[in-house]
């Protein structure tokens, strides 16, 4: 089976990559290092080194003795598109490749812009390459939770059946996101459905949660292929930030009253997920959504989680929520297909916290915690924050759910 992997560099995209390779899979990664560019214009690194990924896939041929193809092209380039697609003929496409990070979207009209043009505009180049080449390839994308906001009611995968005068139909699930990153997934998750009802194509979207955890079976056989470890405010997560700000002796910052829910998935769960999405394609014109989280937890939870782990003492402190969101409310989202599939979930438990706590201590003199607090404002139009000119215009980037 071959199996390309946009934004293979990247946090997910490139342990999921390896875990295909390792499982017998030809795997081809495409990227051009646009993620590791937000990292130079933000002026911040990922905790934990990595090395560049041509290095990265020497190493994992001399570990693994197996070959990973390297694609370096832009998705926004409908050409380098086409070709990539022709040239490794895949029987799946796994598309982690766009900006993803709610914060970096938010930061003025450019980076919203950026934003919503490299996400929507890639996914769109890529339906019509699929569609040209062979309608037959199964495209499993990530999405993300977030597209649904936090409605007073129950979440569903996907789709909603409604009752409406007297008359019922399924629809998809009504968007709520709460960030112009989030709205390009909106508009991506509408693009795919449209290009399979008229196309005819397959599509599995997995609305991914809130990923933890740093290390997999794959990455942990050399340090040459770790993957990123993101800690500062516009790319880090809630519960890697605590973990950075309780090694180094800084209070815990929660936004607002931290009642803010989320469904969150371990990174050994990601490309489990993924692979079974692969292994169970869509049929010929369905849009499948599969809700990919196992747990879900409040921000507030993750403070104390990460408090009562670390060894030392730790505070939690409540700062202004930078985001427009609700800080307290019902959060009840389902996630059963991924587990009727034969997803066995490793869950969040205060082992897993005490793992990340002691990642974060071995690569602590790498912190740099003024990058942890909150920068950009969404009620803002535009940020004080500083950059080395705007966005990086980079082929794909390297992205995964924040």
């Amino acid at each position: 089976m071959n199996i390309l992997v946009l934004g293979g560099d990247g946090h997910l995209g490139w342990p999921t990559a390896l875990y295909l390779s390792r499982r017998g899979r030809h795997v081809g990664v495409v990227d051009n290092s646009a993620r590791r560019g937000y990292d130079l214009e933000m002026g911040v690194h990922t905790l934990v080194p990595i090395v560049d990924l041509q290095h990265r896939v020497r190493r994992w041929s001399e570990v693994s003795g197996d070959a990973i193809d390297v694609f370096v092209g832009d998705l926004t380039d409908a050409a380098f598109v086409n070709g990539t697609l022709a040239s490794f003929r895949p029987d799946a496409v796994v598309h982690f490749a766009e900006q993803r990070a709610a914060p970096y979207s938010m930061i003025d009209r450019q980076h919203a812009v950026y934003t919503q043009v490299d996400n929507v505009v890639g996914t769109r180049n890529l339906l019509y390459a699929i569609a040209e080449h062979d309608r037959d390839v199964h495209l499993v994308k990530l999405g993300t939770l977030g597209e649904y906001g936090t409605p007073d009611i129950d979440i569903e995968e996907g789709y909603l059946e409604i009752t409406h005068r007297g008359r019922t139909d399924i629809l998809a699930y009504p968007k709520q996101p709460g960030s112009f990153y989030h709205l390009s997934k909106v508009h991506d998750s509408h693009n795919i459905m449209f290009a399979c009802r008229i196309w005819g194509i397959r599509a599995t979207d997995l609305n991914q949660g809130i990923v933890y955890g740093h290390e997999t079976e794959e990455t942990a056989l050399h340090p040459d292929l770790a993957t990123r470890f993101d800690y500062d405010s516009v790319s880090g997560t809630a519960l890697d930030r605590f973990c950075v700000q309780a090694v180094t002796g800084h209070p815990l910052t929660v936004y607002g009253s931290g009642g803010q829910t989320r469904g969150v998935l371990n990174i050994l769960d990601t490309p489990a997920c993924v692979e079974l999405g692969v292994l169970h394609p869509a049929d010929r014109g369905e849009f499948r959504v599969f809700n990919r989280f196992t747990g879900s937890f409040s921000v507030a939870q993750l403070a104390e989680m990460v408090a009562a782990g670390h060894r030392g003492p730790v505070t939690i402190e409540h700062s202004p929520d930078p985001r427009v969101e609700k800080e307290e409310h019902y959060y009840r989202a389902a996630h059963t297909e991924l587990l009727a599939l034969g997803l066995v979930p490793h869950l969040l438990t205060p082992t897993v916290v005490r793992s990340l706590l002691a990642v974060c201590e071995r690569h602590k003199e790498n912190a740099d915690v003024d990058a942890i607090l909150p920068t950009v404002q969404w009620r803002e139009t535009s940020s004080t924050l500083a950059t080395s000119g705007g966005p990086v215009r980079g082929t794909v980037a390297a992205a995964e759910v924040g």
